[in-house]
């Protein structure tokens, strides 16, 4: 039977860091592979959270709502995969303490307490890699799909505050993202994906949020990279909450099925 040591307990005065994952597929929750490997190694990696504040590609609605339900559901949000799949479950629990806390701390927004959705794909197959246990309270945040991306890296920088309080932030979701050119046969990117994923990541290690955020004028490669931007926020929301002289690293990453980026990144 196979263990796995709990991450270290966090203290009052130890800032959390944040995370950004590029989750792809649903099947990593279940396959053993070079992107669900480091997502275990950075679960062991971290301080042991108080909670889990996750800002998920895949929950988006007309206003900004958290989950305060205190047993959310397993969400799955997709279709066509094995049965294995679909019988996975994590029971993490939630945090209504968790959720009134992010409506209180948020000013830019009313944000409404939400007790239907759970914790969809795109938080529970990267958490159930990095806390097997599902034993550290989880909450999401939604993402407004009414407002452009400057409203959603401003939204960002009022949850920064969570992070000494013991809570890991995580934004899921994917830099390069065009589902309607996947190519199952192609085990790299495409020449625009590769390109537009290697200035990102330059970008992001020089700490250039501006023109992160305004990705439009990166042309034809961030056009393509991007056709719908709802797994591209979640990283906006991750770098928002990052200290301008704060270390960062990626600890994962690679192009998979053409036009899928699975860069992810570590900030503290």
């Amino acid at each position: 039977m196979v263990t796995h040591p709990l991450p270290k307990e966090s203290t009052s005065n130890q800032r959390m860091p944040a995370l950004f994952v590029g989750h792809g597929s649903p099947m990593n929750a279940i396959e053993e592979n070079e992107f669900s490997r480091a997502w275990e190694a950075m679960g062991k990696s971290l301080p042991r959270p108080k909670a889990i504040l996750c800002i998920s590609a895949h929950w988006e609605t007309a206003g900004t709502a958290v989950t305060a339900m205190a047993q959310p559901k397993t969400i799955h949000d997709f279709g066509g995969f094995p049965r294995e799949l679909y019988e996975k479950s994590y029971p993490a629990p939630g945090s209504p303490e968790l959720a009134d806390q992010v409506q209180k701390l948020v000013k830019k927004t009313s944000v409404a307490l939400d007790q239907s959705w759970g914790l969809d794909h795109g938080t529970w197959s990267v958490l159930c890699r990095m806390f097997p246990g599902a034993d550290i309270p989880v909450v999401q945040l939604s993402l407004d799909h009414t407002q452009p991306p400057a409203w959603h890296y401003a939204l960002g920088k009022e949850l920064r505050a969570l992070r000494d309080q013991g809570t890991l932030i995580v934004g899921s979701g994917n830099i390069v993202h065009n589902l309607y050119v996947v190519d199952f046969q192609n085990p790299g990117g495409y020449d625009w994906a590769t390109e537009f994923d290697g200035t990102l990541s330059r970008l992001i290690l020089a700490h250039d949020h501006e023109l992160i955020v305004d990705y439009p004028k990166l042309g034809k490669a961030a056009a393509l990279s991007i056709p719908t931007n709802e797994h591209f926020l979640p990283l906006l929301y991750a770098l928002a909450v990052q200290d301008e002289q704060e270390p960062l690293s990626f600890f994962a990453e690679g192009l998979t099925l053409g036009s899928l980026s699975m860069r992810s990144v570590r900030i503290g």
